[in-house]
């Protein structure tokens, strides 16, 4: 694995729910990669123990918030981490963006300053929604409707920002992985 620079380590996986990013992320892991969690099933968690409003089925738009502040803050985090390995986030900065506009809430300007100036790598991987292994948990109740919505989302959300979109394939999780990582040391 090639050595890169600062923001350039920073890896997005992405795409809609229930499309297997969690599992690629665990394996990953398990590979030795530092990889960083979605904050969005966290910030769920969380807003559930406290009976917060921050839950996407209460007040979408605090969610959002919630959600793009702990994001701001793993990007410091990991952006920060000298060691120049690839790292792979569950998702990243510019989902929030995407969540919005998914949602048709306003995009404050702050936030899309911020998005455009946190850069990851432009190569991004996205899943596509599959119909075989999506499942709903008690974190996860979007349709998968609204699962193929997202995916779509995320695919114009990252596009608009100037990423280049990978489409990780349907294969196994670790014809997954290693497709993800052969493409890494191929770019």
């Amino acid at each position: 694995m090639k050595n890169i620079d600062a923001n350039q380590k920073l890896y997005i996986i992405t795409g809609g729910p229930g499309a297997g990013k969690t599992t690629i992320l665990n394996e990953l892991s398990n590979n030795g990669f530092t990889t960083v969690p979605e904050d969005g099933r966290r910030i769920i968690k969380e807003q559930i123990d406290l009976d917060g409003e921050g839950l996407p089925w209460i007040n979408k738009k605090f969610f959002a918030e919630l959600m793009f502040e702990a994001s701001v803050k793993t990007y410091h985090k990991m952006y920060a981490n000298t060691d120049m390995k690839p790292i792979f986030f569950d998702r990243g900065i510019l989902d929030t963006i995407g969540y919005l506009k998914l949602e048709n809430i306003p995009i404050p300007k702050e936030m899309e300053l911020i998005a455009g100036e946190m850069v990851y790598n432009k190569n991004i991987f996205i899943l596509p929604p599959w119909k075989d292994i999506y499942e709903n948990d008690s974190e996860r109740k979007q349709t998968w409707e609204e699962a193929v919505q997202t995916f779509d989302c995320m695919v114009e959300t990252y596009l608009k920002y100037e990423y280049n979109v990978i489409e990780v394939p349907k294969i196994s999780i670790v014809e997954r992985v290693q497709f993800i990582l052969d493409t890494i040391n191929n770019l």
